[in-house]
């Protein structure tokens, strides 16, 4: 029966691969675009989940367990992960599917993730997270609180969700349609490999299988559902230690969903080898270990509080989602920007005549934000305009009003921060040139463009996992 771990995490890698599902971009985008659509479709799958699991419960197929609430724990541990979340460029699940369409990054923040969980799971942090866990109330659950069927809770979450869904998807009907990458495939293999995923559809699909998961596990003495943490840490032990006993069905889970990923990204021809750079990969380091450390002392991820806990009403899965939001909410206003110039000589310009440098420019000296503190492009930069070879803000002019940007090696989601920031400085009717190599922009920049106003006068794919997208501002 562990097999069925492997299977289920193969459909949840392919399905969140192709649905460019992550928690991580749902929450952000509440304080970075002021939208509350991705976090609707997490709600999707709450409410999916939420009737799943009470059949089940009501029925008696399954009996969950839970420990008392660990308050300073799931607060501290919450803010943390939300925290290390956005510095890694994705959440638990994310983190692990990104790591099959060959992002180096996301395989060190795996690693810096599953070793210090492993750590704070009965290692050398142990005592430690034993401490801050050891400090709890007597509650559980909300249902249980109050003595009533978790049914009272179930029915108005899906109506709410329900009625949020419909206002989202009208209001995409009123939105002119968003641009995408023209097909080359036809027929079932469009469908499922190359045509964008709706996100709702998506979210209905990964709910459904978290439903499926909890009965398959416990038939192999895991009572329990969806999770990435515990099996994370639990692959590290057994890799350790050499151990059978630490290789479960949850274990099988999150290597199914690296499986099942991979082959999404290789039949979507989004599959690319991609070393980050040293800015990068530091940020991967320090996500990956606040990640880790969090997830451990909040009792779970994103997966495991924030789609399981919150559909049984536990006051750690609500409590905990409420404080990563808060934690990603924190680190979106320190760290997603564009970068600022440091100083004069990152302005690059020539004469177009003889091909030697310019007169300097003068540009405003900021502070360093440090190794994982802001973007890979260098946006921010004074209008220089010499020349046919001359910059504008950082943008390269290509003439007859079209400037290029480079994002290739950035991460979501600053494709489309910088995008965003550099629409604003180009005059209406020209053309940003975009070149990129984040899966998740594919979605966010065309969708963002639509949303917006702008026309999009390119979208062609460049090899495997590059593609390049043409702006046009329109206001």
């Amino acid at each position: 029966m562990l097999i069925t771990g492997l299977i289920v995490g193969g459909l949840l890698g392919f399905v969140m691969q192709r649905g460019r599902f992550c928690v991580t971009g749902f929450l952000r985008d509440i304080f970075t675009l002021r939208s509350w659509r991705g976090f609707t479709a997490l709600l999707v799958v709450i409410a999916v989940h939420a009737v799943g699991l009470a059949a089940l419960t009501s029925t008696g197929v399954i009996t969950p367990e839970f420990k008392d609430f660990a308050p300073a724990a799931v607060i501290v541990g919450g803010f943390l992960f939300g925290l290390g979340i956005v510095l890694a460029g994705g959440c638990a699940s994310g983190t692990w599917y990104r790591a099959g369409e060959g992002l180096v990054g996301s395989w060190i923040a795996l690693v810096m993730y599953a070793v210090s969980s492993a750590a704070m799971k009965g290692g050398a942090l142990g005592g430690l997270n034993d401490w801050l866990r050891g400090f709890t109330v007597n509650a559980t659950t909300a249902p249980e609180s109050l003595g009533i069927s978790s049914w009272w809770f179930v029915i108005p979450l899906v109506l709410v969700t329900a009625v949020l869904v419909r206002y989202f998807l009208a209001k995409e009907r009123a939105t002119p349609a968003m641009a995408t990458l023209p097909p080359r495939k036809t027929g079932l293999a469009h469908l499922l490999t190359e045509k964008p995923w709706h996100v709702f559809g998506t979210a209905l699909v990964v709910g459904l299988l978290g439903v499926v998961a909890w009965p398959l596990s416990d038939a192999t003495g895991r009572n329990d559902g969806l999770g990435i943490t515990t099996p994370s840490s639990n692959l590290v032990k057994g890799i350790v230690n050499g151990g059978a006993d630490n290789i479960d069905w949850g274990v099988l889970l999150v290597l199914g969903i690296l499986v099942g990923s991979f082959f999404a990204a290789k039949a979507s021809g989004e599959f690319r080898v991609r070393v980050p750079d040293a800015r990068q990969a530091s940020r991967s380091v320090v996500g990956g270990l606040l990640m880790g450390v969090g997830a451990a002392w909040a009792g779970g991820c994103t997966v495991g509080n924030g789609m399981v806990q919150t559909s049984l009403f536990s006051y750690q899965g609500w409590v905990a989602l409420l404080f990563i939001a808060l934690g990603v909410g924190a680190a979106a206003k320190l760290w997603l920007k564009p970068d600022q110039p440091v100083n004069s000589q990152d302005v690059e310009v020539t004469n177009g005549t003889d091909g030697t440098p310019a007169p300097s420019q003068d540009a405003t000296p900021t502070a360093d934000l440090g190794g994982f503190a802001s973007a890979v492009a260098v946006l921010d930069r004074p209008l220089v305009a010499v020349g046919a070879t001359a910059k504008k803000d950082g943008l390269t002019d290509l003439g007859d009003g079209r400037w290029g940007m480079d994002t290739l090696g950035a991460v979501c989601p600053f494709p489309l921060i910088e995008a965003k920031n550099a629409i604003g400085k180009i005059d209406v009717g020209d053309e940003l040139v975009i070149d990129f190599d984040c899966t998740q922009a594919t979605d966010a920049i065309p969708r963002w463009a639509a949303t917006d106003g702008h026309e999009v006068t390119q979208f062609e794919a460049r090899g495997d996992a590059g593609w390049v997208i043409a702006v046009k501002r329109g206001h």
